[in-house]
C-alpha cells in the first residue's frame, strides 16, 4: 500500500499538532533526550522562526509523558520508563509591551495565573510578577510533590521590542531581571530548566542569577538542533523535492544547488562549519514553489529598518566583517553592543571562517542579503519604490543605460551623505580596499538598490587580473559596471573614459556579451553626470 504523504507543517509550531496532524517532523529528539539525561539547566539563541518554539513544545511533550507522540521517534524508547514532571510553560512573545511597564507587569502576571490554574494550583494575590512567579514554582512543587520543568520561549521579546528605544529597553530590562532571577531562588525545586530566545543579553538577569546554566548555543554538538541541514532536506522532503523540482522542470539535483544558493548559510558553531537552512523559509519555498525572500516579513522589518536608519547602517559594510572568538560567543546587550552585535544575534549576519582560524560576519544567503538591501533602500527612497524597481528592471533587460542613470542618481540623491561617512571608512579600513570613502558609499548603495529589487549583483568581481565593482545579471542580460569619482577639479569625462577602459583592459574577455558600463559620479554633484558604454 502506498505510504500517505505528510503534510507541509506551514506556521505550525507546537510539536502535539505536528505529530498528531499528519505533518512532516524532523526528528531532533536525539539532542533534547542527551540534554535531559546530561544536564539540568539550558540555554539556547537562535534567531526567530529556526525552530525554537517546536524544541520548547517537544520538551514540554516529554515531560508531559506523551509517550504515544514519540513512536518511531529518536524518544520513543527513552520514553518507555520516563517519570513525568509538572510543566510551568511561558511563551514571553505574547507578553503584551505596548502600553508601557505597569501593563508589561500586568500582561506577565497574567500568563503565569493563566498557568497555574492550568496545573490546578491557587497564588497569591501579588502584582509583582517576580513574586508570583517565585509562587508558581513553590506552589507547584508542593502540590504535586515533584521538582517542576521550567521551559522559558523567547526569554528577551519584550527587551528586543525596544532596541531602538533603549530608555524604555533599560526599564524591560529591570522587570525581567526581578522575574528571572527566581529561577535561581527556587532551583530546589526545578528539575529542568531550558529558555530561548534570539539574543544573549546577559543583563536581564538569566545569566547572573544562573550561574550554571549550560549555554549550547554555539556548541558543535548542538549546533544543528534547530534549522535544517541539506540532509534533512533530502530526508524527509523528498516528495516536495520531487514535485517542486518537476513544477520548474528542472532535476531535483538543480533544484537543491538553487536552494543552497538561495537559503542555506546559517551558521552556529565556534568553527562556522555548519550551514543551515531556516524552516519557515523552506517550508514556505517548497509551499509556493517560488524563490522568494519569506524570512524577513514573518518578524518586525520595520524594527530593523528603523534600527539601519537610526544607526546609519548601509549593506556592504557588513560583508565578510571580522570578529573575534569572544565577540561571536558573547556580543553584549542592546544598548551596548555595536551594530554587527545586534544584527548578527537577530539572524541578519551569521558566522563564517575568517583567516588563520579567525571568524567573520557576513549575510547567511542570497535571501537575507536581498532581504536588508531592499530595506535599506526602501528606507531611503522616499517615493514609491515599486515605480523606481520597474523602471530599473525595464532599463537592464532593454540595455537602457540612460533610465538606469535616472534611477541611479534618484538614489544617490536620497542619501544622507555625511551621515554614512563613517560607515564608509570603516568599511574601507576593515575590508582594506583600494577606495576612496566617497566611492564605496556611492557603490554600496547603487549594489542595495539593485539586490533589493532582486537583481543578482556581485561586487568586486575577481578575475585573473583585478576586480570589477559590479556585475549584474537579470533575465540573462549581463551589465559589467566600472565607477569613478571625480573630484571638485577632475573631468567627470575623463573619469568615465577611465572607468570604461579599465572593463576594456581588464574584465572584458571574462565576460565578452556583456555590457559595459564605465560611470563617472561628480562628487560635488552627488550625480553621475558622464558614462561611456560598449556600442554594439
Amino acid at each position: 500500500m502506498e505510504q500517505k504523504k505528510l503534510k507541509l507543517p506551514v506556521g505550525f509550531q507546537r510539536f502535539e499538532e505536528i505529530r498528531r496532524g499528519g505533518y512532516v517532523y524532523v526528528d531532533k529528539t536525539e539532542y533534547l533526550i542527551e540534554m535531559i539525561r546530561n544536564g539540568k539547566i539550558y540555554f539556547l539563541a537562535r534567531p526567530r522562526r529556526f525552530g525554537k518554539s517546536v524544541i520548547v513544545s517537544t520538551f514540554e511533550a516529554i515531560f508531559a509523558g506523551e509517550k504515544e507522540l514519540f513512536k518511531g521517534l529518536h524518544a520513543e524508547k527513552f520514553m518507555m520508563d520516563f517519570e513525568p514532571s509538572p510543566v510551568i510553560f511561558l511563551d514571553m512573545s505574547k507578553v503584551t509591551t505596548h502600553r508601557g511597564i505597569d501593563e508589561l507587569e500586568a500582561s506577565i502576571c497574567h500568563k503565569v495565573n493563566k498557568i497555574a490554574n492550568s496545573l490546578q494550583v491557587s497564588l497569591s494575590n501579588t502584582l509583582s510578577s517576580g513574586d508570583l512567579f517565585d509562587d508558581l514554582i513553590s506552589t507547584t512543587f508542593e502540590k504535586y510533590n515533584k521538582q517542576v520543568v521550567v521551559l522559558i520561549d523567547e526569554y528577551d521579546s519584550p527587551y528586543v521590542e525596544f532596541v531602538n528605544d533603549t530608555t524604555m529597553a533599560d526599564n524591560v530590562r529591570n522587570v525581567l531581571r526581578g522575574f528571572y532571577k527566581q529561577l535561581k531562588a527556587n532551583e530546589k525545586y526545578i528539575r529542568f530548566i531550558f529558555i530561548t530566545g534570539i539574543s544573549k543579553f546577559a543583563r536581564l538577569g538569566v545569566f547572573s542569577a544562573l550561574n550554571n546554566i549550560n549555554d549550547i548555543s554555539l556548541k558543535t554538538d548542538y549546533s544543528e538542533i534547530c534549522g535544517l541541514t541539506e540532509e534533512e532536506i533530502i530526508k524527509y522532503f523528498p516528495d516536495y523535492l520531487a514535485e517542486t523540482a518537476k513544477s520548474m522542470n528542472i532535476s531535483t539535483d538543480e533544484l537543491i544547488e538553487k536552494m543552497r544558493y538561495y537559503y542555506n548559510g546559517f551558521s552556529f558553531d565556534y568553527d562556522a562549519k555548519t550551514r543551515l537552512y531556516n524552516p519557515f523559509s523552506t517550508l514556505e519555498f517548497f509551499d509556493n514553489k517560488r524563490f522568494l525572500n519569506y524570512w524577513i516579513d514573518t518578524g518586525k522589518p520595520k524594527i530593523i529598518a528603523d534600527f539601519m536608519k537610526n544607526k546609519n547602517l548601509t549593506v556592504e559594510q557588513f560583508r565578510n566583517f571580522p570578529i573575534s572568538r569572544d565577540f561571536a560567543r558573547s556580543p553584549g546587550d542592546v544598548d551596548e553592543t555595536p551594530p554587527e552585535g545586534f544584527l548578527y544575534q537577530a539572524g541578519y549576519l551569521t558566522l563564517r571562517p575568517g583567516i588563520a582560524g579567525s571568524l567573520t560576519l557576513d549575510y547567511p544567503n542570497t535571501e537575507v542579503l536581498k532581504s536588508m538591501s531592499k530595506l535599506l533602500t526602501q528606507n531611503i527612497i522616499t517615493q514609491n519604490y515599486n515605480l523606481f524597481e520597474n523602471k530599473l528592471l525595464s532599463a537592464i533587460i532593454s540595455n537602457d543605460v540612460k533610465k538606469f542613470i535616472e534611477c541611479a542618481n534618484y538614489i544617490l540623491s536620497c542619501i544622507p551623505y555625511d551621515d554614512f561617512n563613517n560607515a564608509a571608512k570603516q568599511s574601507v579600513e576593515l575590508t582594506g580596499n583600494k577606495l576612496t570613502v566617497q566611492e564605496w558609499l556611492y557603490r554600496s548603495c547603487i549594489i542595495a538598490f539593485l539586490r533589493g529589487c532582486g537583481i543578482v549583483t556581485f561586487a568586486e568581481v575577481q578575475t585573473n587580473v583585478g576586480r570589477s565593482d559590479i556585475m549584474l545579471s537579470h533575465q540573462g542580460f549581463i551589465w559589467l559596471i566600472e565607477l569613478k569619482v571625480a573630484a571638485k577639479d577632475e573631468s567627470a569625462k575623463s573619469k568615465a573614459e577611465e572607468a570604461y577602459r579599465q572593463i576594456e583592459e581588464k574584465y572584458a574577455k571574462a565576460y565578452p556579451d556583456a555590457l559595459w558600463v564605465g560611470l563617472a559620479i561628480e562628487d560635488e554633484k552627488r550625480e553621475i553626470t558622464e558614462y561611456k558604454i560598449k556600442i554594439k
